[in-house]
């Protein structure tokens, strides 16, 4: 079984992958042919968390307002992770005062 640091360790990464991904199309959306990258997760055997890759598109383009909302949905990944993270670490530290 995997631990919860190293879930939401993985999915910190994928949502720093997403944010990454998206500040490229948007940084790169006037250029000429350029197909916007994507991120796919998946889910790790034994629940040990997410892969992500970065994939390009087949079409060219981008879309702000996609870029807007993908930027937002990686933030909110990033809290829900970090969230999970807190409250591992609170019930560590209630467990060792439990065994103190």
């Amino acid at each position: 079984m995997a631990s919860i640091l190293s879930i939401a360790s993985s999915g910190l990464q994928a949502a720093q992958l997403r944010m990454d991904a998206s500040a490229h199309n948007v940084a790169n959306m006037n250029t000429p042919g350029f197909r916007r990258h994507a991120v796919s997760q998946e889910a790790v055997a034994e629940g040990a968390g997410v892969r992500a890759t970065v994939q390009r598109q087949p079409q060219e383009g981008v879309a702000l307002e996609q870029e807007a909302v993908e930027q937002m949905s990686a933030t909110y990944a990033f809290k829900a992770n970090l969230q999970t993270l807190k409250t591992q670490d609170a019930m560590m530290g209630s467990l060792l005062d439990i065994r103190a």
